[in-house]
């Protein structure tokens, strides 16, 4: 029986995991079909435009790639280090790239004032969101 990925991860014992993705029902849907003969390669880019942008906002480094007609395979890299090293702005700023805001971390990433119950609650929050930043679950 398969292992939840929260109880394999274990960034004490390494820094360094292989995740394979397959397609839904193991389709050829990034390279040929046997059966119907298209070609799906153009997909393989899209993967790989996004495998390029997302280390850009994770802290999670892609270490080797490779992308088959049906999965790929990711060796990546989470880079703690560099997590503990980015300012609570800094966490803001990557975390709005992706995902819907609220309004007080808007408040906060623009620079404007805070009081310190609304500072304190944008604190929690970035510290979720820094946290999240490194997970693989």
């Amino acid at each position: 029986m398969p292992i939840a990925r929260k109880s394999l991860v274990s960034l004490e014992a390494t820094p360094y995991y292989h995740i394979v993705s397959r397609c839904c029902r193991r389709c050829f849907i990034l390279g040929k079909d046997a059966i119907t003969k298209k070609d799906y390669s153009h997909r393989q880019k899209w993967i790989e435009n996004r495998l390029e942008e997302l280390p850009k906002i994770f802290n999670i480094k892609i270490a080797s790639y490779a992308i088959m007609s049906n999965h790929f395979h990711l060796v990546v890299f989470i880079d703690q280090e560099e997590s503990k090293q980015l300012t609570d702005l800094e966490i803001a700023l990557r975390w709005h790239q992706l995902y819907k805001v609220t309004m007080l971390t808007q408040k906060f990433a623009n620079g404007e004032n805070l009081s310190k119950v609304e500072l304190d609650a944008v604190t929690i929050k970035i510290n979720e969101w820094r946290e999240r930043l490194l997970d693989l679950v």
